[in-house]
């Protein structure tokens, strides 16, 4: 009995026949930039390459395996397809940093308080309309939103954080007196054991718990005198560790 020659599936058998060969070659070359690349890569960070360098190995060989089976159009195209996924996840990676300092200004422009641009010795916030600048601040485990403020000479805080931090404005001695663009206000003074900003901490922060009622606390200078310094510049506040 004659059967018909099929030239496509003679084609594919050929593809199949240089897979194995590929891939040993693959695995030449990626062990040859693992051992060329190794000595510029920081430590920690080498568990996490040997990882990348291993997944990309064996994804690139079950999808060239997938391809070798297939007729040689649909390999073009769908090798096609793998290349454009494979550029667009590099680019990507490679740009990571970028696209996270876009993320955080979007969200410090977006969301009040949040704070964009941060580093280990510094973190950014964008003032509001009105000039006023809002920042999250942690204080003992408790987040709080605050304003800025360089006229208060201390931490100040209103009756609904002082609870949030465990204390009870009702049974505070109000002791001191503070001269406001409202008139004297009397304060009850604390002693907060930590107040941190991003990465910008400082313990033992004189404040006082506001006797009037106050919508929003302050963030004063016996916090920031005790950072590394601060500025103002073109509607941007940033703030650096001690």
């Amino acid at each position: 009995m004659m059967h018909d020659h099929d030239p496509d599936h003679d084609r594919s058998r050929a593809r199949r026949g240089w897979v194995p060969w590929f891939l040993i070659a693959a695995l030449l070359v990626v062990a040859v930039l693992v051992v060329w690349l190794w000595p510029s890569i920081p430590p920690d960070d080498r568990p996490r390459f040997v990882y990348l360098a291993i997944l990309g190995f064996f994804v690139g060989a079950g999808v060239l395996w997938g391809l070798a089976r297939a007729p040689l159009g649909r390999t073009v195209r769908q090798a096609g397809v793998w290349i454009l996924i494979g550029a667009v996840l590099f680019v990507g990676y490679s740009f990571r940093d970028e696209a996270q300092y876009v993320l955080d200004r979007v969200q410090g422009d977006l969301v009040e308080g949040r704070g964009y641009d941060v580093t280990d010795r510094e973190i950014s916030f964008r003032a509001g309309p009105n000039g006023h600048v809002s920042v999250e601040v942690e204080i003992e485990g408790a987040v709080l939103l605050m304003l800025v403020d360089t006229g208060a000479s201390d931490v100040v805080l209103n009756h609904a954080d002082a609870r949030a931090l465990g204390l009870d404005p009702d049974t505070l001695d109000y002791t001191l007196a503070y001269n406001t663009a409202n008139g004297v206000v009397m304060g009850a003074p604390v002693v907060l054991d930590w107040v941190r900003v991003g990465p910008v901490m400082v313990e033992r922060v004189r404040a006082s718990v506001n006797a009037a009622p106050l919508n929003r606390s302050l963030l004063g200078m016996s916090f920031l005198t005790k950072t590394g310094g601060y500025q103002l510049r073109d509607g941007v506040f940033t703030l650096h560790a001690p």
